[in-house]
Protein backbone atom coordinates (compact mmCIF):
# COMPACT_ATOMS: atom_id res chain seq x y z
CA UNK A 1 0.00 0.00 0.00
CA UNK A 2 2.69 2.49 0.97
CA UNK A 3 5.28 1.88 -1.72
CA UNK A 4 5.81 2.85 -5.35
CA UNK A 5 3.43 5.35 -6.95
CA UNK A 6 0.21 6.63 -5.40
CA UNK A 7 -1.92 8.69 -7.81
CA UNK A 8 -3.91 11.60 -6.40
CA UNK A 9 -6.70 12.62 -8.80
CA UNK A 10 -8.85 15.72 -8.89
CA UNK A 11 -12.41 15.50 -7.64
CA UNK A 12 -14.01 17.23 -10.66
CA UNK A 13 -17.16 19.22 -9.96
CA UNK A 14 -19.99 20.41 -12.17
CA UNK A 15 -23.27 22.23 -11.60
CA UNK A 16 -24.71 19.13 -9.89
CA UNK A 17 -21.81 18.70 -7.45
CA UNK A 18 -19.28 15.89 -7.85
CA UNK A 19 -18.89 14.96 -11.52
CA UNK A 20 -19.01 11.22 -10.97
CA UNK A 21 -18.37 10.30 -14.60
CA UNK A 22 -15.25 12.48 -14.84
CA UNK A 23 -13.95 11.23 -11.50
CA UNK A 24 -14.38 7.59 -12.46
CA UNK A 25 -12.58 8.25 -15.73
CA UNK A 26 -9.58 9.65 -13.83
CA UNK A 27 -9.53 6.61 -11.54
CA UNK A 28 -9.64 4.27 -14.52
CA UNK A 29 -6.80 6.13 -16.28
CA UNK A 30 -4.54 5.64 -13.27
CA UNK A 31 -5.50 1.99 -12.86
CA UNK A 32 -4.86 1.27 -16.55
CA UNK A 33 -1.42 2.89 -16.32
CA UNK A 34 -0.38 0.56 -13.51
CA UNK A 35 -0.15 2.82 -10.46
CA UNK A 36 0.43 1.08 -7.13
CA UNK A 37 -2.32 2.87 -5.21
CA UNK A 38 -4.80 5.72 -5.51
CA UNK A 39 -5.13 8.60 -3.04
CA UNK A 40 -8.53 10.22 -3.30
CA UNK A 41 -9.70 13.43 -1.66
CA UNK A 42 -6.22 14.75 -1.11
CA UNK A 43 -5.44 18.44 -1.45
CA UNK A 44 -5.73 18.05 -5.22
CA UNK A 45 -9.05 16.30 -4.63
CA UNK A 46 -10.43 19.39 -2.84
CA UNK A 47 -11.47 17.44 0.27
CA UNK A 48 -11.67 20.55 2.46
CA UNK A 49 -14.39 22.03 0.22
CA UNK A 50 -16.69 19.01 0.08
CA UNK A 51 -19.50 17.86 2.37
CA UNK A 52 -19.40 14.64 4.32
CA UNK A 53 -21.91 13.05 1.93
CA UNK A 54 -19.86 14.10 -1.10
CA UNK A 55 -16.69 12.70 0.42
CA UNK A 56 -18.39 9.40 1.25
CA UNK A 57 -19.66 9.18 -2.33
CA UNK A 58 -16.18 9.80 -3.75
CA UNK A 59 -14.68 7.14 -1.46
CA UNK A 60 -17.24 4.59 -2.64
CA UNK A 61 -16.72 5.45 -6.30
CA UNK A 62 -12.96 5.14 -5.97
CA UNK A 63 -13.13 1.72 -4.34
CA UNK A 64 -15.74 0.48 -6.81
CA UNK A 65 -13.69 1.46 -9.86
CA UNK A 66 -10.13 0.88 -8.68
CA UNK A 67 -10.14 -2.76 -9.83
CA UNK A 68 -8.32 -4.08 -6.76
CA UNK A 69 -5.77 -1.24 -6.72
CA UNK A 70 -5.60 -0.10 -3.06
CA UNK A 71 -7.41 3.16 -2.32
CA UNK A 72 -6.45 5.67 0.35
CA UNK A 73 -8.90 8.44 1.30
CA UNK A 74 -8.23 11.69 3.14
CA UNK A 75 -10.21 12.15 6.37
CA UNK A 76 -8.90 15.60 7.32
CA UNK A 77 -11.30 18.11 8.89
CA UNK A 78 -11.18 20.93 11.41
CA UNK A 79 -12.80 19.01 14.29
CA UNK A 80 -11.82 15.63 15.67
CA UNK A 81 -15.51 14.61 15.76
CA UNK A 82 -15.81 15.21 12.02
CA UNK A 83 -12.56 13.36 11.34
CA UNK A 84 -13.96 10.34 13.17
CA UNK A 85 -17.17 10.47 11.11
CA UNK A 86 -15.11 10.63 7.91
CA UNK A 87 -12.93 7.74 9.08
CA UNK A 88 -16.05 5.66 9.65
CA UNK A 89 -17.41 6.52 6.20
CA UNK A 90 -14.10 5.69 4.52
CA UNK A 91 -13.80 2.34 6.24
CA UNK A 92 -17.39 1.45 5.38
CA UNK A 93 -16.58 2.25 1.74
CA UNK A 94 -13.85 -0.39 1.86
CA UNK A 95 -10.74 1.76 1.60
CA UNK A 96 -7.32 0.21 2.20
CA UNK A 97 -5.94 3.20 4.13
CA UNK A 98 -6.67 6.74 5.26
CA UNK A 99 -4.67 9.94 4.97
CA UNK A 100 -4.79 12.55 7.72
CA UNK A 101 -3.44 16.10 7.80
CA UNK A 102 -3.94 18.26 10.91
CA UNK A 103 -6.47 20.67 9.41
CA UNK A 104 -7.39 23.66 11.58
CA UNK A 105 -8.70 27.20 11.79
CA UNK A 106 -6.88 28.04 15.01
CA UNK A 107 -3.21 27.15 14.74
CA UNK A 108 -2.61 23.84 16.49
CA UNK A 109 0.03 22.96 19.06
CA UNK A 110 2.14 19.82 18.86
CA UNK A 111 0.23 18.26 21.76
CA UNK A 112 -3.10 18.98 20.04
CA UNK A 113 -1.88 17.36 16.85
CA UNK A 114 -0.62 14.31 18.71
CA UNK A 115 -3.95 13.97 20.51
CA UNK A 116 -5.75 14.13 17.16
CA UNK A 117 -3.72 11.24 15.74
CA UNK A 118 -3.93 9.28 18.98
CA UNK A 119 -7.71 9.59 19.06
CA UNK A 120 -8.18 8.70 15.40
CA UNK A 121 -5.81 5.73 15.58
CA UNK A 122 -8.03 4.15 18.24
CA UNK A 123 -10.97 4.17 15.81
CA UNK A 124 -9.23 2.68 12.77
CA UNK A 125 -9.12 -0.80 11.36
CA UNK A 126 -6.97 0.24 8.36
CA UNK A 127 -3.51 1.81 8.13
CA UNK A 128 -3.03 5.56 8.27
CA UNK A 129 -0.66 7.87 6.40
CA UNK A 130 0.39 11.02 8.26
CA UNK A 131 0.29 14.07 6.02
CA UNK A 132 2.70 16.84 6.99
CA UNK A 133 1.51 19.68 4.76
CA UNK A 134 2.50 23.04 6.26
CA UNK A 135 1.70 24.94 3.06
CA UNK A 136 -2.01 24.35 3.67
CA UNK A 137 -2.33 23.49 7.36
CA UNK A 138 0.22 26.04 8.60
CA UNK A 139 1.45 23.41 11.03
CA UNK A 140 4.87 21.85 10.62
CA UNK A 141 5.79 18.58 12.27
CA UNK A 142 9.01 18.41 14.25
CA UNK A 143 11.07 15.25 14.15
CA UNK A 144 10.07 14.65 17.78
CA UNK A 145 6.42 14.72 16.78
CA UNK A 146 7.11 12.31 13.91
CA UNK A 147 8.54 9.94 16.51
CA UNK A 148 5.55 10.25 18.85
CA UNK A 149 2.96 9.79 16.13
CA UNK A 150 4.84 6.89 14.51
CA UNK A 151 4.44 4.86 17.70
CA UNK A 152 0.64 4.92 17.43
CA UNK A 153 -1.37 1.94 16.17
CA UNK A 154 -2.15 1.89 12.45
CA UNK A 155 0.33 4.63 11.51
CA UNK A 156 2.21 3.22 8.52
CA UNK A 157 3.61 6.07 6.40
CA UNK A 158 4.55 9.74 6.52
CA UNK A 159 4.04 12.07 3.58
CA UNK A 160 6.98 14.46 3.93
CA UNK A 161 6.99 17.99 2.52
CA UNK A 162 9.67 20.21 1.07
CA UNK A 163 12.26 17.56 0.24
CA UNK A 164 15.09 18.83 -1.91
CA UNK A 165 15.87 18.01 -5.52
CA UNK A 166 19.51 17.78 -4.45
CA UNK A 167 20.32 14.05 -4.03
CA UNK A 168 22.75 14.38 -1.13
CA UNK A 169 20.48 16.68 0.84
CA UNK A 170 17.47 14.43 0.33
CA UNK A 171 19.31 11.23 1.18
CA UNK A 172 20.66 12.77 4.38
CA UNK A 173 17.20 14.00 5.40
CA UNK A 174 15.51 10.67 4.70
CA UNK A 175 18.21 8.75 6.55
CA UNK A 176 17.90 11.08 9.53
CA UNK A 177 14.13 10.61 9.73
CA UNK A 178 14.30 6.87 9.11
CA UNK A 179 16.78 6.47 11.93
CA UNK A 180 14.23 7.85 14.38
CA UNK A 181 11.21 5.80 13.35
CA UNK A 182 10.07 2.18 13.59
CA UNK A 183 11.17 0.07 10.64
CA UNK A 184 7.64 -0.43 9.30
CA UNK A 185 7.05 3.30 8.68
CA UNK A 186 7.51 4.21 5.02
CA UNK A 187 8.57 7.67 3.87
CA UNK A 188 7.01 9.38 0.89
CA UNK A 189 7.42 12.43 -1.31
CA UNK A 190 4.65 15.00 -0.98
CA UNK A 191 5.73 17.09 -3.96
CA UNK A 192 6.08 16.05 -7.59
CA UNK A 193 9.06 18.23 -8.47
CA UNK A 194 11.58 16.39 -6.27
CA UNK A 195 9.92 12.97 -6.39
CA UNK A 196 12.45 11.35 -8.73
CA UNK A 197 15.21 12.38 -6.35
CA UNK A 198 13.28 11.10 -3.33
CA UNK A 199 12.63 7.71 -4.94
CA UNK A 200 16.24 7.28 -6.01
CA UNK A 201 17.68 8.41 -2.67
CA UNK A 202 15.86 6.12 -0.29
CA UNK A 203 12.21 7.19 -0.36
CA UNK A 204 9.55 4.50 -0.47
CA UNK A 205 6.60 6.10 -2.20
CA UNK A 206 5.64 9.03 -4.41
CA UNK A 207 2.30 10.61 -3.45
CA UNK A 208 1.75 12.16 -6.85
CA UNK A 209 -0.51 14.91 -8.18
CA UNK A 210 0.44 14.46 -11.82
CA UNK A 211 -0.17 10.71 -11.68
CA UNK A 212 -3.82 11.45 -10.98
CA UNK A 213 -4.14 13.03 -14.43
CA UNK A 214 -1.19 11.87 -16.57
CA UNK A 215 -0.05 8.62 -14.93
CA UNK A 216 2.14 7.09 -17.64
CA UNK A 217 5.28 9.19 -17.10
CA UNK A 218 5.10 8.99 -13.28
CA UNK A 219 4.78 5.22 -13.58
CA UNK A 220 7.88 5.16 -15.78
CA UNK A 221 9.80 7.38 -13.33
CA UNK A 222 8.81 5.17 -10.42
CA UNK A 223 9.75 1.92 -12.14
CA UNK A 224 13.11 3.35 -13.23
CA UNK A 225 13.82 4.40 -9.65
CA UNK A 226 12.78 1.01 -8.28
CA UNK A 227 15.10 -0.69 -10.78
CA UNK A 228 18.02 1.47 -9.70
CA UNK A 229 18.14 3.47 -12.92
CA UNK A 230 18.76 6.89 -11.40
CA UNK A 231 19.69 8.58 -14.66
CA UNK A 232 16.49 7.47 -16.41
CA UNK A 233 14.26 8.53 -13.51
CA UNK A 234 15.87 11.96 -13.33
CA UNK A 235 15.79 12.42 -17.10
CA UNK A 236 12.09 11.60 -17.27
CA UNK A 237 11.36 14.06 -14.49
CA UNK A 238 13.53 16.73 -16.09
CA UNK A 239 11.54 16.28 -19.29
CA UNK A 240 8.50 17.58 -17.41
CA UNK A 241 10.26 20.80 -16.41
CA UNK A 242 7.94 22.98 -18.57
CA UNK A 243 5.06 21.65 -16.47
CA UNK A 244 7.00 22.01 -13.22
CA UNK A 245 7.39 25.71 -14.04
CA UNK A 246 3.62 26.08 -13.82
CA UNK A 247 3.51 24.06 -10.59
CA UNK A 248 6.07 26.35 -8.96
CA UNK A 249 4.28 29.50 -10.01
CA UNK A 250 0.64 28.59 -9.47
CA UNK A 251 0.50 25.49 -7.28
CA UNK A 252 -0.42 22.09 -8.63
CA UNK A 253 -4.21 22.04 -8.15
CA UNK A 254 -4.94 25.04 -10.39
CA UNK A 255 -2.62 23.67 -13.05
CA UNK A 256 -3.99 20.13 -13.18
CA UNK A 257 -7.57 21.45 -13.07
CA UNK A 258 -6.87 23.64 -16.09
CA UNK A 259 -5.18 20.72 -17.85
CA UNK A 260 -8.15 18.45 -17.18
CA UNK A 261 -10.53 21.09 -18.54
CA UNK A 262 -8.40 21.77 -21.61
CA UNK A 263 -8.31 18.08 -22.51
CA UNK A 264 -11.99 17.43 -21.87
CA UNK A 265 -11.31 15.21 -18.87
CA UNK A 266 -13.41 17.54 -16.71
CA UNK A 267 -15.96 20.20 -17.50
CA UNK A 268 -15.10 23.85 -16.84
CA UNK A 269 -15.11 25.00 -14.14
CA UNK A 270 -14.19 21.85 -12.22
CA UNK A 271 -12.84 23.35 -8.99
CA UNK A 272 -14.94 24.37 -5.98
CA UNK A 273 -15.35 28.13 -5.68
CA UNK A 274 -13.61 30.32 -4.76
CA UNK A 275 -10.80 28.31 -6.41
CA UNK A 276 -10.18 28.93 -10.11
CA UNK A 277 -8.17 26.95 -12.62
CA UNK A 278 -5.67 28.84 -14.75
CA UNK A 279 -7.28 31.25 -17.20
CA UNK A 280 -6.35 33.68 -19.97
CA UNK A 281 -2.83 33.75 -21.33
CA UNK A 282 -1.51 31.34 -18.73
CA UNK A 283 -4.14 28.78 -19.70
CA UNK A 284 -3.13 29.06 -23.36
CA UNK A 285 0.53 28.73 -22.45
CA UNK A 286 -0.30 25.59 -20.46
CA UNK A 287 -2.14 24.19 -23.48
CA UNK A 288 1.02 24.65 -25.52
CA UNK A 289 3.11 22.88 -22.89
CA UNK A 290 0.73 19.93 -22.77
CA UNK A 291 0.92 19.65 -26.54
CA UNK A 292 4.72 19.79 -26.64
CA UNK A 293 5.03 17.19 -23.89
CA UNK A 294 2.51 14.86 -25.51
CA UNK A 295 0.23 14.92 -22.49
CA UNK A 296 -3.22 14.16 -23.81
CA UNK A 297 -6.59 12.66 -22.86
Amino acid sequence: MFAGLSAFPLTPLNHNGVDERAFVRLIERSVSAGVDSIGTLGSTGSYAYLSRDERAKVARLAVEHADRVPVMVSIGATSTAEVLHLAEDAQQAGVSAVLLAPVSYQKLTADEVFTLYETVSRHLSVPMCVYDNPNTTHFEFSDDLYVRVAQLPHVASIKIPNLSADPQTTRARLEAIRGLLPAHITLGAAGDLAAATVLTQGGDVWYSVIAGLFPQIPVAITRAAQNGNVAEAQALSAGLEPLWVFFRKHGSVRVVAAAAELLGLASAPCLPLPLHALAGDERQQLAGVLDRLGLHA
